[in-house]
């Protein structure tokens, strides 16, 4: 088998003692291809159910509706104090439902619902604009992202600086009180922060924002899915308005406002994670292919919410190599690939909150290797400043 038929999955974990003892991924050329990967997985996982794809959103759905109707019924009845208990729980398991549905959405954008463009398209905007993102906009720079991951030239997200493009403010903030700090703003508005001024994203020369239909991220040809996708969030705002004016500001926060930060920190988490590490590199335009970005990620675990998170959260990696792949498939795949990829597949069981913080300390920003003359655009990520 590819790089030495090792077969055990849990051999292949990444190690967990911290940064200095994470093996870092191969950069070398795979002993296999992308047509010896695609044969390792079973016929079927390639398949999209149309009534399975429905399922899953429909069980989502339901999980919403039983928690809304537990939490508007039961907790307004709750002594005072416990109420303020009884909301953050509501909150944090509406949200976690929340990016189930988000997900959904997301294999919408990436043809794994249906075969049918048109019905994804469909169900990927309402569900989108229900929750807050921009579906055409998104879809269409996380297409790019998928086409450049690794790429430090023209990646779309979470693309590391430098030490030398480093701000002041990143000396200031590299301490426990800034780090937290700097968690708690990308925890909270990292995601409206990105995609309004595309933060963290690929330098343009003008403004780019997933907002403007004009902007320097779009062809012409997407600029009226750009204005779709704003009519589309514009319009459920206004319903939000509309409810808040019959129930009051308070009442549409506790029932949709706090699950929805709950879900939009799982979102910069998860993603955030799939693409730092220290094991991961990252390439300049002289190093860069596609295949070496597609291993520029790693698998994480999530525990229990692995399943709420249709296992987006562990199959990442396959995610990069097939992305049409329906989340339902994804696990047999993933482990069908995995003694082919040996080596080149990454897994990191470390607790994600553990490694959120790990992370946000050890990798500050890139360098290469000042002794590896061969591998000079090649960059790894560095913890201290």
């Amino acid at each position: 088998m590819g790089a030495g038929g090792r077969s055990n999955p849990r051999d292949l974990d990444v190690k967990k003692s911290g940064a200095e003892g994470i093996k870092r991924a191969p950069v070398s050329k795979p002993p296999f291809s992308l047509a010896d990967i695609k044969k390792a997985i079973p016929p079927h996982c390639f398949e999209r159910s149309l009534i399975r794809s429905f399922s899953y959103l429909i069980y989502d759905l339901t999980a919403v509706s039983i928690f809304y109707y537990l939490a508007t019924t039961y907790i307004p009845q709750l002594p005072h104090p416990l109420s303020y208990v009884a909301w953050p729980v509501y909150w944090f398991l509406q949200g976690c439902v929340f990016m189930g549905i988000w997900l959904i959405a997301h294999e919408c954008g990436h043809h794994a619902f249906s075969d049918h463009v048109w019905l994804e398209d469909s169900v990927g905007f309402v569900l989108h604009s229900c929750l807050l993102t921009p579906y055409f906009s998104w879809k269409i720079s996380h297409r790019r992202h998928h086409a450049n991951t690794g790429s430090l030239e023209h990646d779309e997200v979470y693309v590391p600086k430098t030490r030398s493009k480093l701000g002041a403010s990143a000396f200031y903030l590299d301490n426990p009180i800034g780090r937290t700090l700097t968690l708690l703003v990308k925890l909270t508005l990292g995601w409206y922060i990105y995609l309004a001024i595309n933060a963290a994203g690929r330098p343009y020369e003008k403004f780019a924002s997933h907002y403007d239909p004009r902007s320097e991220m779009f062809s012409d040809s997407e600029r009226v899915l750009i204005l779709m996708s704003d009519i589309g969030l514009i319009s459920f705002s206004f319903l939000l308005y509309k409810v808040a004016m019959i129930q009051g500001f308070a009442w549409v926060f506790c029932v949709y406002g706090g699950a929805l930060m709950v879900m939009n920190a799982f979102l910069v988490t998860i993603t955030y994670l799939h693409h730092t590490h220290p094991s991961l590199p990252h390439y300049d335009d002289s190093e860069w292919n596609w295949m070496k970005g597609a291993f520029a990620t790693v698998d994480r675990d999530y525990g229990v919410l692995n399943k709420v998170f249709h296992n987006i959260t562990d199959t990442h990696v396959l995610h990069h190599l097939f992305s049409y792949i329906p989340h339902y498939h994804a696990m047999e795949a993933t482990k069908a690939i995995r003694p082919v990829l040996g080596e080149f597949y990454q897994i990191d069981r470390t607790p994600f909150f553990v490694a959120l913080w790990r992370e946000s300390k050890n990798c500050l920003f890139i360098e290469a290797d000042e002794s590896d003359e061969k591998n000079k655009g090649i960059y790894w990520y560095r913890g201290k400043y």
